[in-house]
């Protein structure tokens, strides 16, 4: 069997890459104000579901495994009014992503069983942690592609 810690890494590492490409191609055919658009009442729109991600990576695993010091607002991710550009929501997007590769590849076999708490989970060490980052990643993007199918069938 090879180095566990390498497995680990190297799959993490290829399914958050995997995810993050995902969400760039849904987000590449979206101008700015369909980025933006709420369709429905009860939902988010493309650029608050991505604040969102960016959010929950940076402080899951940036603030608590990392140690980058980053301090979340989550009910700003849903309500920002300003709109910043897609390019620049996308750009802190890509940041993050490659702190969470970052940390991903930074873990020794101990840390990955270390004792994980933050406000908002339940997971008891920080492997779990970032397991459930990426699957929080993987519903949302589900969420991203009924919002381009809407978007498109809208015209």
């Amino acid at each position: 069997m090879t180095d566990l810690k390498q497995t680990i890494a190297s799959d993490l590492t290829a399914r958050y890459t995997k995810l993050a490409s995902v969400v760039r191609e849904l987000a590449a055919p979206l101008s700015d104000e369909q980025f933006w658009a709420k369709l429905f009442a009860f939902g988010n729109s493309f650029g608050h579901l991505i604040l969102h991600l960016t959010g929950n990576l940076n402080y899951y695993i940036g603030a608590q495994i990392a140690g980058t010091g980053y301090v979340r607002d989550r009910p700003l991710e849903f309500s920002e009014t300003t709109r910043p550009s897609k390019t620049e929501v996308l750009k802190k997007f890509d940041q993050a992503m490659e702190m969470v590769l970052g940390a991903i590849n930074s873990q020794t076999a101990e840390d990955w069983s270390k004792e994980y708490t933050a406000v908002g989970v339940d997971v008891r060490d920080r492997f779990a942690a970032v397991l459930l980052c990426a699957t929080h990643l993987h519903s949302h993007i589900g969420q991203m592609m009924y919002l381009g199918f809407e978007l498109k069938r809208r015209g």
